[in-house]
């Protein structure tokens, strides 16, 4: 699982990677992403996906090419689908369908709680914050641009905050059982933690394994419901070890120079996503 991928070697981890591809052709390399790899090292990150590119390249067929080159990011705990470009080329006229949200994304994710309305449109500003708790940390969180007066209960328009981001996310219930809900995302805009931000503090349904946003105000593993602990077999001080459920589903984008054909790629879950849906007996067969 996740600390194992951190263990092992830089070329064992490329070969997961390789087996992992769920599409290439001439430009891109896309594959399933691993939950718990870091896309960039940083301080303690033993293996991260940027420092195997070079030996993935090698590993791969008709690759004239040094490396491999990123696209987009997807956080350190989220699974699915990415796509690597053969040519920096390509790698820049790829991010710039990701900046200019040409590129359709659905993410899957397993939320503590069912959010009212079942389906509906989060557009709520997102930026960056410190939080004093027993230890500073950054997060992002909600940034609304109205808000009602304390003395009055008048709505009043807030200053806007210079580095908040505009952030949408689509939704859709597809099963709720056991206190948690399986949803379909589509995040409209592209802002860093936006989908986990939108589902815990605007629908107030966070991610399962979500700990990072789970309380506004401090960093403690996420509470769960009685039923969805029994569900899981798990005590609630387990809970801090639930990896998080949010994968990147599907994935179609406008390829070749012209952007003609567009190709619509979809990533399995990683088989603990699917051992939870089954313990919260989240089918979606049903629909």
């Amino acid at each position: 699982g996740l600390a194992a991928l951190q263990r092992v070697h830089p070329n064992v981890l490329a070969r997961v990677l390789k087996q992992g591809a769920v599409y290439q052709d001439e430009e891109v390399v896309v594959l399933n992403k691993p939950n718990g790899l870091p896309v960039h090292g940083g301080p303690g990150i033993k293996n991260c996906i940027t420092d195997v590119l070079p030996i993935l390249a090698k590993m791969l067929e008709n690759m004239r090419a040094e490396t491999l080159h990123l696209c987009h990011r997807l956080d350190k705990e989220t699974t699915g689908v990415m796509v690597l470009a053969r040519s920096k080329e390509a790698a820049d006229r790829i991010r710039l369908l990701f900046k200019t949200r040409q590129v359709e994304k659905i993410y899957w994710a397993i939320s503590v709680g069912h959010p009212d309305p079942a389906e509906g449109i989060v557009e709520i500003p997102v930026v960056e914050k410190e939080v004093q708790s027993h230890q500073p940390h950054y997060k992002m969180t909600l940034a609304p641009n109205y808000r009602l007066s304390p003395e009055d209960g008048k709505v009043l328009k807030t200053r806007k905050n210079r580095s908040a981001e505009t952030a949408v996310t689509r939704y859709r219930i597809l099963a709720s059982s056991s206190a948690c809900s399986l949803l379909e995302l589509q995040p409209i805009t592209g802002v860093k933690h936006q989908i986990r931000v939108h589902l815990a503090y605007g629908l107030g349904c966070p991610i399962l394994g979500d700990h990072k946003y789970s309380h506004w105000n401090k960093l403690a593993p996420q509470k769960l419901p009685e039923i969805t602990l029994r569900r899981l077999k798990l005590e609630q001080s387990q809970a801090r070890h639930l990896p998080l459920h949010l994968h990147a589903q599907r994935l179609s984008l406008p390829l070749g120079a012209s952007g003609g054909k567009r190709i619509d790629l979809v990533c399995e879950p990683p088989v603990f996503f699917h051992r939870t849906l089954r313990k919260l007996e989240l089918d979606i067969d049903k629909n």
